[in-house]
């Protein structure tokens, strides 16, 4: 019988890619202080060109890697977005955070294992959300909540990776819009040993000002997935530690192909093909950045 191959498979970085426990390591230091940008990638592919327009670090999308694999959101395995952590933390020289959702189980000590796995992918970071995924009853109860969280943090110390663990109160996403309820979860998770606290959904200064207070000293997260008028700048002044964009770059790109293809399909018309990148430049950057030969 041929040997069992392993769930996901992980490339030893070459000279000039920092080593895995490097990367987490700078992970840590980017929350310490200032702001930074975290974009989300879907693929090898727009994770390389992210990092080559100088982001820090990236975090996968669950919803774009989903979406280019033609499911929606929330559908994919456990092994799967496993194999894909691993594939992009291979790739790339920069942290990279798993938006790991509810963690793939209910129960604590599940949470726990799956987390363990998590970590053999080399992520820098990954997230537990508290969201169940039944639209009828979107959220854990706090104490199982709190619960998830804590063996979440237990399974990583005894890793002894040092990974960064990012709690996620999921209600604004689920119809829950309650801040009151998420500052009480973030506030419980961050003492349950949540290193980063993160509300998606949250849009308003006074919300995201509450919420920065309520946790610190520890950072938080915030969500930009659509064009508000803030800044950088504006979020920083906040007191906010990192930004992401969740599935925002992936919709943007599935947009520009959904129009471009239905122009085509219903006019006939190829209007949308002008004024994009060439193939020559696309094929110029992949040949200086791709990490390995396929």
């Amino acid at each position: 019988m041929a040997p069992s191959r392993p769930l996901f498979e992980r490339r030893t970085p070459g000279p000039a890619m920092p080593s895995v426990n490097d990367k987490r390591i700078a992970f840590k230091e980017l929350h310490k202080t200032g702001c930074f940008v975290i974009p989300n990638p879907w693929n090898v592919g727009s994770a390389l060109y992210l990092q080559s327009l100088g982001f820090k670090a990236l975090a996968s999308t669950s919803s774009g890697h989903a979406y280019a694999l033609g499911h929606p959101d929330g559908a994919l395995s456990r092994d799967a977005v496993l194999a894909h952590y691993a594939e992009l933390a291979a790739a790339t020289e920069v942290p990279l955070n798993a938006d790991f959702e509810n963690g793939y189980a209910h129960e604590p000590d599940d949470v726990a294992g799956n987390v363990r796995l998590c970590v053999e992918t080399g992520v820098a970071g990954l997230s537990i959300e508290d969201f169940t995924g039944d639209a009828q009853t979107p959220l854990y109860d706090f104490d199982k909540a709190v619960a998830r969280v804590r063996a979440a943090r237990q399974a990583i110390d005894q890793s002894s990776t040092g990974v960064l663990l990012t709690g996620r109160a999921e209600g604004f996403l689920h119809g829950r819009p309650d801040l009151d309820d998420a500052i009480r979860r973030l506030t419980a998770f961050a003492e349950a040993g949540a290193d980063c606290l993160y509300v998606p959904g949250i849009k308003t200064r006074e919300q995201i000002e509450a919420v920065v207070k309520a946790v610190a000293p520890k950072p938080v997260n915030l969500l930009m997935s659509s064009a508000t008028g803030l800044t950088v700048e504006d979020i920083a002044s906040m007191g906010v530690r990192r930004i992401s964009v969740g599935g925002a770059l992936a919709r943007v790109a599935l947009d520009a192909f959904i129009k471009a293809a239905t122009l085509i399909a219903k006019d006939g018309k190829f209007d949308r093909l002008g004024g994009i990148i060439s193939g020559a430049e696309l094929d110029a950057f992949f040949a200086r950045h791709a990490p390995s030969k396929p």
